[in-house]
Formats: structure tokens, C-alpha cells, sequence
């Protein structure tokens, strides 16, 4: 008897499943869809996003660079190894959020005048001091998390588990890291 039960409650969680499927698909039909089974137009606006997120990553990439070959100081040891850890991260962020954008057939932004022009991070020249490069990663982190959470709002509205889970997974560690930055900081 309890057999039949557990089956039953699986047979109507999938139909409930298939049920939702249906409903989406029906809501949708008219709509023309990408590859991967998402609306062309709200995926178009989705990429754009990304692309804007492309760019500051880009800056704050290049920055972090700067950052670990001018620190100067007695942090020099420990930030140089830090800035180091966050420009590997930061580099294999972006080849993520530009393979997102060819995954929803959109083309990535690949110029440094592109990312100029719209990333809302600024280049950080010269800068040798500890906690003004502290204030400046912390800074780029803020920025990038308002940008990523703008995105896991529009991916969940796609149903685009791909890129929702990618901004879930980026906020989680930069939520981490800005606990750390401020800690340090303080």
C-alpha cells in the first residue's frame, strides 16, 4: 500500500511537471524561440545585460592587474598573492559570461573600446596603496553584484536556468569576498 502511494505522489509530481511544461508552451507558441528553447526577443535583452557585465569584468580584470604589479608596502606579500587569486578568478569569469552570451546566440563584446565605453567601473591607474586598491576591488565587487543581480531577476523571468545558476553562483562568492574586503578594511 505505501508502494502505491510513493508512486502515485511521483506520477503527479511529473504530471504537474508536464502540466507546467504544457502552460509554458502554450503562453509561448507564437514566440519565436533560440536553440536552447528560450524567447529570441527577451533573450536578445537578457545578452545585452551580460555583455554589460562583460565589460566590467573586463575593467575590473585589468585593474586587479595593475593592482598586483604596483602594490607597494608592508601588505605587499599578502595583497600581491590576493590580487592575483581575484585576477585568475576574474579571468575565468569572463570567458564564462562571453560563452553565455554565444550559448543564447549573441555576440560578445571583444574590444577595450566597448568595454570603456560601457562599463560603469572606471580604469584605476598608478595606484600603490593598499587601501585604496582595497577600496577599488570593493568598489568594481559592488558593482558587478547590482549588474549580476539585474541578471538572475530577467534569467528567472526567461526560465534560463543556465545563466540564473552562473549568477547564482557568482553572487554567493562575491557576497563572500565583499565580507572579506570590508572586514579588512575596517
Amino acid at each position: 500500500m505505501i508502494k502505491i502511494l510513493k508512486l502515485l505522489i511521483i506520477i503527479i509530481k511529473y504530471a504537474n511537471l508536464f502540466l507546467r511544461y504544457l502552460k509554458y508552451n502554450l503562453k509561448h507558441k507564437d514566440m519565436k524561440m533560440n536553440s536552447i528553447g528560450l524567447n529570441k526577443t527577451e533573450t536578445k535583452k537578457l545578452a545585452n545585460n551580460l555583455n554589460m557585465l562583460l565589460a566590467n569584468y573586463q575593467m575590473h580584470y585589468q585593474n586587479l592587474r595593475g593592482l598586483h604589479w604596483n602594490i607597494k608596502g608592508k601588505n605587499f606579500f599578502e595583497l600581491h598573492l590576493k590580487f592575483e587569486e581575484l585576477y585568475n578568478d576574474a579571468q575565468i569569469k569572463v570567458d564564462l559570461i562571453a560563452e553565455r552570451i554565444l550559448t543564447l546566440e549573441a555576440q560578445p563584446l571583444h574590444t577595450f573600446k566597448d568595454y570603456i565605453e560601457i562599463s560603469e567601473i572606471n580604469e584605476a591607474k598608478n595606484i600603490s596603496n593598499d587601501e585604496k586598491a582595497i577600496q577599488i576591488i570593493a568598489d568594481s565587487f559592488s558593482i558587478i553584484l547590482k549588474i549580476e543581480r539585474k541578471i538572475l531577476d530577467l534569467s528567472a523571468q526567461l526560465n534560463d536556468e543556465g545563466t540564473n545558476s552562473m549568477m547564482s553562483d557568482f553572487i554567493t562568492e562575491q557576497e563572500k569576498t565583499m565580507w572579506m574586503l570590508n572586514s579588512w578594511l575596517a
